[in-house]
């Protein structure tokens, strides 16, 4: 093979040899010689010799690969090693805290305030169980100006007992409740020109005492299958010292069919009112009232996506059972909402209406000086038409922003009562010191915006405005309804032990009348009445507590912080700073 690639190299060395020497002489003389050109030179570009990547190979031989043929010998290896076993990575976490069943609370502060709880629970071992609170607020009063006494207390008892199992859950409830308050709001007209002796004597011949009482007794069930989810009812007894009665029963059970794989609700009212009053404000006729309102109330659920949807209605026929009209009333219960980016942003909207049974008790525990010489009648909230945005600006701050527009016929109203030199009333609520309800038309225009915020772990806050515009058709004023009303609260945790918060409630101004008799009548009465525009009002509140174990915890309260004398209803100011201390224990039987 050596041979052969040798001749073919001497071959080519003698070829370009010949060709390189005939060359270089035709250069000696090349002479001259004419070229006509017939037509135009038309270069080409011949192809090109690639050279193949895997090149043929002319050996004769070609060296064969070996078959190799091997074994593999396995011995047993001795080894003395054990390999540890792994452990997960230890995760600090906060001692969960104890929960106990049961705990009490007692603070006592200035003005000779008393505030206590008491709340027990048991399980029993068949699954039911027993729960109790009581509830006492007190105070001996002392507000400044103020001449009539203004002591205060609210005592209550709450019973349960229920239980629950894998069908069913049922409870059925009892409570008792104590209310006495006094109408010390007397204005300074009635003292005018007397000396401070003839005044004290004024003041005496006035008994402003009233007393509340509340017994109720009912229960709920619910069920986990079937067409019947749930119902209430509550019976409720509610009289004063002034031979003042109230009965209610409210009965309110659930339903839900399914229908094409969705469910259709069905919520049924009755409410059923009946009470009197011994006399009225000016004479001694007695005042009685009744009312038995019977509701339907049909729903439907629609979900696509990003969309949802309950429409429904509200069927109403109110039968007034002592004199007065009976009617039928249709509202709408349309509520929409569309996620418009996820839980950022959610649009919603609705229509809403409802035909609102006012009582003597609610209206109590909303004024408490109001005289028990009311009228009582239902509201009818025509429509309550709004649109909205809620969700999220972070992942720890949340928002609310909503508009509406609400239409209420026969709307309640509170009033100051006039006082009637002619009255043969001697009670000591008719000397201007009380307040009436009033009924009117009322149309509110409301704006109302909320934020909240989890600042850090331990840091919590919130704030919230209502901007309101009012109304009205036969009355001059929204009586004591304020235009705006806010609220901001904030609470923090320091440390394990210490935590604190705060908050801040502004009213703003507020209408209402002063009406007397005039004192050149006499065989008549003729009224002089006065426009009164009450203040509007900052009330700072805020607390600041120790956990000394899991059981014992010690406070302190702040309200009124402001130390502001304003006045909540017209003639009735409110204490100025209270300071509670007390301390709240936990314990299991």
């Amino acid at each position: 093979m050596m041979n052969k690639r040798l001749q073919y190299i001497l071959l080519s060395s003698v070829f370009l040899s010949a060709f390189g020497g005939y060359a270089q002489k035709q250069n000696e003389n090349i002479g001259t010689e004419v070229v006509n050109v017939v037509k135009p030179y038309t270069p080409t570009i011949s192809d090109a010799f690639k050279v193949k990547e895997t090149p043929s190979l002319d050996d004769e031989e070609t060296t064969k690969r070996e078959t190799i043929q091997y074994t593999i010998f396995s011995f047993p290896v001795a080894s003395t090693f054990t390999p540890a076993k792994g452990k997960a990575a230890a995760v600090e976490q906060d001692p969960k805290a104890r929960l106990f069943s049961n705990y009490a609370t007692l603070a006592a502060g200035n003005y000779g305030n008393v505030n206590g709880e008491l709340f027990l629970n048991h399980n029993f071992e068949d699954g039911n169980y027993f729960g109790l609170m009581l509830r006492h607020l007190s105070s001996q009063g002392g507000i400044k100006n103020v001449e009539l006494e203004d002591k205060f207390s609210n005592t209550g008892l709450d019973l349960t007992y229920g239980g629950k199992s894998s069908t069913m859950s049922w409870a059925a409830e009892g409570g008792f409740q104590r209310q006495a308050y006094r109408w010390y709001g007397i204005n300074s007209y009635f003292t005018e020109g007397l000396t401070s002796e003839q005044a004290d004597l004024f003041y005496s011949g006035i008994e402003p005492k009233q007393v509340y009482q509340t017994l109720y007794a009912g229960g709920r069930v619910g069920f986990n299958q079937g067409a019947f989810k749930e119902a209430m009812l509550r019976f409720t007894r509610f009289s004063d010292r002034f031979d003042s009665a109230e009965n209610r029963v409210v009965l309110k059970p659930s339903f839900a069919f399914p229908v094409a794989g969705e469910n259709i609700g069905l919520d049924v009212v009755f409410d059923y009112l009946n009470g009197s009053f011994a006399r009225s404000y000016v004479g001694a006729t007695e005042i009685n009232y009744g009312f038995a309102n019977i509701g339907v109330q049909p729903s439907f659920q629609l979900t696509d996506g990003d969309f949802s949807a309950q429409l429904g209605a509200a069927f109403f026929y109110s039968a007034a059972t002592e004199g007065g009209e009976s009617r039928f009333f249709v509202y709408p219960k349309i509520n929409v909402s569309y996620k418009v980016v996820g839980d950022i942003m959610v649009a919603y909207a609705g229509a809403e209406g409802n035909l609102k049974q006012n009582a003597y008790r609610d209206f109590v525990q909303e004024n408490f000086f109001v005289s028990p010489t009311l009228a009582i009648a239902p509201t009818d909230q025509k429509y309550d038409v709004f649109v909205g945005l809620k969700g999220k600006l972070a992942n720890t701050i949340g928002y609310n922003v909503r508009a509406s527009y609400l239409t209420e016929d026969n709307r309640a109203l509170f009033t100051s009562n006039v006082y009637d030199s002619f009255s043969t009333n001697p009670n000591g609520y008719v000397w201007a010191n009380s307040f009436n309800v009033v009924y009117d038309k009322l149309n509110t225009l409301q704006l109302f915006g909320e934020l909240k915020a989890d600042i850090s772990k331990n840091v919590q806050w919130s704030g919230q405005a209502t901007v309101s515009s009012f109304s009205t058709d036969a009355q001059a004023e929204a009586w004591n309804l304020p235009a705006l009303e806010m609220r901001s609260a904030i609470d923090v945790v320091f440390t394990p032990k210490w935590y604190a918060g705060a908050s801040v409630f502004f009213v703003g101004e507020r209408k209402d009348q002063f009406r007397y008799t005039d004192d050149a009548a006499v065989v008549q009465p003729t009224f002089i009445t006065r426009d009164i525009t009450l203040k509007s009002f900052i009330d700072l509140n805020a607390h600041v507590g120790y956990k000394h174990s899991d059981r014992i915890t010690f406070f302190l309260r702040g309200h009124n912080l402001t130390n502001q004398n304003y006045q909540r209803w017209f003639n009735y100011p409110v204490q100025g700073i209270q300071l509670l201390l007390g301390a709240h224990f936990k314990f299991d039987f």
